[in-house]
């Protein structure tokens, strides 16, 4: 929901003007914050990070003040509390560096690095490793291997703090590591309350209610040890563990799967294609737009090898394949013209199409479809795109294949000496 709009600002803490007419001068941005209204959290949608100077200047925070100290005192003994005698703790975003300073005085047999895009850090002659860089998790988790994570006062300048917290949480999963997560924000609990408006500049593009907080660390699996305001309830901080859910694990050793298979299958593929064209035989490609067009541009199908393409849809004729230009010309060319080899370019429609082309009279030598990352004869190898009949008045259903799957990617490309009476049936 809308919840407040300030208009254009200039940036008001990493701006550093050195004269009047450079500070009345600066450019303004847009500050236009709604709330969400699940679980309170206000943000700008206009925020742009790359207007933001992190990397030529710190983000300066005042420390000396009596108050702030016992706070900053509370933060150092809860995280030394948190880890072990010799912990590595990496604090992402460390500005000056202040905070770790104080843990290796503190602990000094650990190891402390701290992650800033501004290279202006205080390693207290080497007590602590300054990296004027990005924190990577899945890089950095597991060249560092911390016990402790840190962010303090980092997650609020970012465009989507979520997906920084999920990333740490899966990288440690994956790495089956036990992690812990320091996290502190400014809380707007009170702002909220009071009216305050000040609290919402263009650097600060999250701003979090101490519930928006909870609900960020479980939305990222974070097993919460403590969640509690701090100095006078203007900043929320919590301790919590980063494992990830089983399932998520496996989804993501799927994805990695599955990229690792259409890399290889696109090399495997596009020598099948090459065979067939060098071949000579007359092919066709049925199907000419969404997922038959993806298909053909993805497998580089050009119109100089692949000039014919047809499609069922007699609206689509006379139409051009999108990216690889081929003209789509109605099935029934195929009638008078038959190709010696169809490549049917959406598998999920295969059974309906060949069943089409059996009604129409349109034959082939062989009937292709991709399937595992290769192109496999539709008739005589496995896959699941053949339907059967049920009874009258029930839908139709895939048939189940209980046979051996295809040779894995990777083997003897397809060969042209595959069976001549396929088309049959």
């Amino acid at each position: 929901m809308p919840f407040f709009d300030a208009g254009t600002q200039p940036l008001a803490t990493l701006a550093f003007p050195e004269t009047r007419d450079e500070a009345v001068s600066l450019p303004r941005f847009r500050l236009r914050f709604v709330r969400c209204v699940d679980c309170g959290h206000v943000y700008n949608p206009e925020f742009d990070y790359d207007q933001v100077p992190y990397a030529k200047h710190p983000n300066k925070m005042f420390n000396l003040g009596t108050i702030w100290r016992d706070h900053l005192r509370q933060v150092e003994q809860l995280i030394l509390d948190a880890v072990p005698p010799r912990p590595c703790v990496v604090e992402i975003g460390c500005g000056d560096g202040h905070l770790l300073r104080a843990l290796a005085e503190a602990r000094p047999a650990g190891r402390y690095v701290g992650f800033d895009p501004n290279s202006k850090v205080d390693t207290g002659d080497g007590a602590i490793e300054a990296r004027a860089e990005l924190f990577l998790a899945r890089r950095h988790l597991e060249e560092l291997k911390p016990q402790m994570i840190v962010a303090r006062h980092v997650l609020e300048h970012l465009v989507d703090p979520l997906a920084l917290l999920e990333e740490i949480a899966f990288a440690a999963s994956c790495l089956r590591r036990p992690t812990r997560l320091f996290v502190e924000v400014p809380c707007v609990d009170l702002a909220i309350e009071s009216c305050r408006t000040a609290d919402f500049f263009y650097e600060h593009n999250s701003h979090f209610t101490s519930h928006s907080l909870r609900r960020m660390l479980e939305r990222c699996g974070a097993s919460i040890e403590l969640l509690e305001k701090g100095y006078g309830g203007e900043v929320a901080y919590a301790v919590a563990e980063m494992p990830v859910p089983a399932h998520q694990r496996e989804i993501g050793r799927q994805a990695l799967a599955f990229a690792e298979h259409s890399k290889e299958a696109s090399y495997t593929l596009a020598a099948q294609l090459d065979a067939i064209s060098r071949s000579g035989r007359r092919v066709a490609i049925w199907g000419g737009t969404g997922k038959a067009a993806a298909l053909i541009n993805q497998c580089n199908m050009d119109v100089e090898r692949f000039p014919l393409v047809v499609d069922s849809d007699r609206q689509k004729a006379g139409t051009f394949v999108p990216g690889t230009g081929q003209r789509i010309q109605f099935r029934d060319v195929l009638i008078e013209q038959p190709a010696d080899l169809i490549i049917i370019a959406t598998q999920w429609r295969a059974a309906d199409i060949v069943l089409e082309m059996q009604q129409m009279g349109i034959g082939a030598e062989l009937v292709l479809i991709e399937h595992r990352g290769r192109l496999i004869d539709y008739f005589h190898d496995e896959h699941p795109y053949r339907y059967i009949a049920r009874p009258a008045g029930r839908a139709w259903h895939r048939a189940e294949s209980h046979a051996p799957l295809p040779p894995p990617i990777g083997g003897q490309p397809w060969s042209l000496g595959m069976p001549t009476e396929a088309a049959g049936g």
